[in-house]
C-alpha cells in the first residue's frame, strides 16, 4: 500500500502546495484533504493510515518542501485525549481548530508540590451553576503565553481519595483571573511558564471524560506525551505556531519551510548521529576509537527508540492493546539519547563545544545542548518516576509504600 499512498500525497502535493499560501490557508487545505494527520481517523480530518504509510507521507511533504501540519500540544496531547474520551459535541468543536492550527494548546497539570506525585494536585474546581471556578498554581506549563486553551485538572471533590476527586478541563486562556509567568531557562529561553488562576471560570460543556474522572483521562494525555517526547516520537510537525497569539497564521507558508529548528529539543530531533558523524569527519575525530563508539552507540540508541515508536503505532493501528511501559520505556529511551548526544557532541568539538553563537563553528546549537540536556530527563516525568512505572504496571514489582492510598483527600497530613 505504501507505494500507492506515496503516489497519490505526491499527485495531491504537485496539485496543491504553494508556498505562496497563507499558514492558515494552507493548513484548512490540509484539514479538507486528511494529509496533515494521516494517521487520525477519516471522519477526523485524517486517512485512518498506519505508521509506515504515515513515513511515506512525511518523506514526500520533505521532498516537495512542504509546510507540515499543526504541531504542538494540541495534535499531540490534546486531540487524542478528546479522541478517547471526549463527548461527539466537544470532537466537533474542538477537534476541527486543532487539526486547522486555529487554537494553540498548553497543558496545565503540574504545580509546585504536585510534580512527581501529581495526584496530589490543590488546584481546586467549584461548581457555580454551569459553571466551574478554579484557583491554584500551576508551573512548567510549556507555551503557556502563546495558548488559547489548556487542559486543565483540579480537585472536584477534596473529601475522596486523591486520584479519585480530580476531573480534566479545557481552559480558555484569555480571561481574567489568569495571569502567566514565564521562567528563563539556562538556555536563556523561556520555554516554560508558571500560571497563576484566581478565580477563572470554565464552562461544565468544557469538562472531559465525567465528573472525578481526571485521572484516567489524564493518563491518557500522560501516555501521549511520553510516546511523543520519547525517542521516535512525532513531536511537532511544522515550524509555523499554532494559535491566535504567536501571529504565524497569516504569514505565507513559505517562510516557514527553510526555518531550521535550533535542534536542542529532543536530542536534536533524532538526528544526532548524522550531525555529529559529518562533524567528526569533518575534523578528523572520526578516526578516534573512542569517539567511533560513542557514534555507533548513539545510532543504536536513536534505531531503537525509532523502532519501539513504529512498534507503537503499528500496535495502535491495528487496534492492540498497547503495553502500559512502552510510553515510559520510550521516554527513559529520550533521556539516554539527550545525554549521549551531549557527551559524544563535546568531544568531537572539544573545547569549541562550549562557544555560544556565531563564534561556534555549528552557531552554539552543541553549547546549547549541554545546558538543555538535563531537561528531558525531568519534563513529561522524571527518569525515577518512569522507571517506577515501568516496575510496577510492566514487571509487577511490589509497589512503594503509599501511606495516603485511600485516605480521603483533606484528611492527607502536611
Amino acid at each position: 500500500m505504501s507505494e500507492d499512498v506515496r503516489s497519490e500525497v505526491r499527485d495531491w502535493l504537485v496539485a496543491n502546495w504553494d508556498e505562496e499560501l497563507t499558514v492558515q490557508a494552507w493548513w484548512d487545505t490540509l484539514v479538507d484533504s486528511g494529509w496533515g494527520f494521516p494517521t487520525w481517523p477519516e471522519e477526523w480530518f485524517g486517512k485512518g493510515l498506519g505508521r509506515a504509510d504515515s513515513r511515506v507521507v512525511s518523506e514526500e511533504f520533505a521532498a516537495v518542501g512542504a509546510l507540515g501540519a499543526p504541531g504542538g500540544l494540541g495534535s499531540l496531547l490534546a486531540a487524542p485525549t478528546i479522541m478517547t474520551h471526549g463527548s461527539e459535541e466537544q470532537k466537533q468543536r474542538f477537534l476541527p481548530d486543532i487539526a486547522s492550527g486555529r487554537s494553540g494548546w498548553c497543558q496545565l497539570f503540574s504545580e509546585p508540590e504536585a510534580g512527581s506525585d501529581l495526584a496530589g494536585l490543590r488546584t481546586t474546581a467549584t461548581k457555580d451553576g454551569d459553571e466551574w471556578i478554579m484557583s491554584g498554581q500551576k508551573v512548567w506549563t510549556s507555551g503557556g503565553h502563546q495558548s488559547d486553551l489548556g487542559m486543565l485538572i483540579a480537585r472536584t471533590d477534596p473529601n475522596v481519595a486523591k486520584h479519585a476527586g480530580i476531573t480534566y478541563f479545557v481552559l480558555d486562556m484569555d480571561q481574567p483571573g489568569i495571569e502567566v509567568r514565564p521562567l528563563r531557562e539556562m538556555t536563556g529561553k523561556a520555554l516554560f511558564n508558571e500560571v497563576f488562576l484566581d478565580e477563572a471560570r470554565v464552562a461544565d460543556a468544557d469538562l472531559i471524560g465525567g465528573l472525578g474522572n481526571g485521572w484516567a483521562v489524564a493518563n491518557t494525555t500522560l501516555a501521549a506525551e511520553r510516546a511523543g517526547l520519547g525517542a521516535g516520537g512525532g513531536g511537532g510537525t511544522s515550524a509555523a505556531v499554532a494559535g491566535s497569539k504567536v501571529g504565524h497564521l497569516s504569514r505565507k507558508a513559505g517562510e516557514f519551510t527553510r526555518k531550521a529548528s535550533s535542534g536542542t529539543s529532543g536530542g536534536l530531533s533524532g538526528q544526532g548521529f548524522a550531525m555529529l558523524s559529518e562533524m567528526a569527519k569533518a575534523n578528523g575525530s572520526v578516526s578516534n576509537p573512542v569517539i567511533r563508539q560513542g557514534l555507533m552507540r548513539l545510532y543504536t540508541l536513536e534505531q531503537l527508540g525509532k523502532m519501539g515508536n513504529v512498534r507503537m503505532k503499528a500496535m495502535r493501528g491495528a487496534g492492540m492493546e498497547i503495553h502500559p511501559s512502552m510510553p515510559n520505556i520510550a521516554k527513559l529511551s529520550q533521556s539516554d539519547i539527550v545525554r549521549q548526544t551531549r557527551d559524544i557532541g563535546l568531544q568531537i568539538m572539544g573545547a569549541a563545544g562550549t562557544l555560544w553563537g556565531d563564534s561556534a563553528p555549528d552557531g552554539g546549537v552543541m553549547a546549547e545542548l549541554a545546558v538543555f540536556s538535563p531537561g528531558p530527563s525531568i519534563y513529561g516525568g522524571t527518569d525515577q518516576i518512569q522507571r517506577n512505572i515501568i516496575g510496577e504496571r510492566g514487571l509487577g514489582l511490589p509497589q512503594e509504600p503509599r501511606p495516603d492510598k485511600g485516605i480521603p483527600f483533606n484528611e492527607i497530613p502536611r
